[in-house]
């Protein structure tokens, strides 16, 4: 009875170190869009749902390009985050390119001033309810984000009021949710979303939320992220972090995605 309570034991430290591994990975997604424009291209790099987590300088060194734009998509921080390791992580991110953030709904944890204090000390740029061109591209490419739903500050009309009909839309909300009312009301050629963490802990096709996924819905490009942190528990099953390179190819002879 002994020696079945020690290989229980065992079993379970092993699986327990296994899920501790699987969180501690360093996955980078590539991704492709055709967009309707002039020839030209753009990268840029997602990553949500850092939380408490240490962004990897290796996999960022490893990315070895250059990104029109880096954007956080929410949670890049909560409660546990050392203010350090926030300047840390944009720092990081920065090597790769000026830097975007769309709230999440722990980012307010540290202090909403604090964090805007951060922000505008490292020049990052918050998007909240607003949109803003791209400035590198010749092609008019808007970065259009909300609010967290969280908040009572979530303004659709806003974060779409500056861009022109013929202009190319990526639209950010770290709550995929909102992706189905914003297809029917605006145009959008990308989404991108994190907050669900692909369930985190998946036992084969079961979690308590869907796995991540790039995908194709109602002709919009839609990347939902698993996200690069944990929440509650440092531990992943079936559902690895992730960030995401996105190459966005302006084209005229592209299949447009616009409505």
């Amino acid at each position: 009875m002994f020696e079945l309570f020690v290989v229980v034991i065992i079993l379970v430290l092993i699986f327990f170190l296994f899920m501790l591994k699987q969180a501690s990975e360093n996955n980078v997604l590539y991704h492709d869009v055709p967009l309707d424009g002039e020839r030209e291209q753009a990268t840029l790099f997602f990553i949500s749902d850092v939380h408490l987590r240490k962004i990897n300088e290796g996999m960022i060194e490893n990315i070895n390009a250059k990104m029109d734009a880096v954007i956080i998509g929410g949670d890049f921080c909560d409660k546990r985050t050392p203010i350090e390791r926030i300047y840390d992580n944009v720092q990081v991110l920065q090597k790769l390119g000026p830097v975007y953030f769309v709230w999440g709904n722990n980012d307010r944890e540290v202090g909403e001033t604090r964090l805007r204090e951060i922000f505008k000390e490292t020049n990052v740029t918050i998007i909240e309810n607003d949109a803003v061109l791209l400035p590198t591209l010749s092609n008019r490419c808007w970065l259009s984000a909300i609010d967290d739903t969280s908040s009572s500050n979530v303004h659709y009309e806003w974060a779409f009021e500056s861009c022109r009909k013929g202009d190319n839309v990526v639209f950010i909300s770290h709550n995929p949710e909102v992706f189905p009312t914003v297809r029917s009301k605006y145009h959008t050629d990308l989404m991108m979303g994190g907050h669900l963490h692909g369930g985190q802990i998946r036992f084969g096709p079961y979690g308590i939320h869907p796995l991540g996924s790039f995908s194709m819905r109602e002709a919009v490009a839609t990347l939902i992220s698993n996200g690069y942190g944990t929440t509650m528990l440092p531990l992943r099953l079936g559902a690895k972090p992730q960030c995401h390179v996105v190459n966005l190819h302006f084209k005229r002879n592209a299949k447009s995605n616009k409505k």
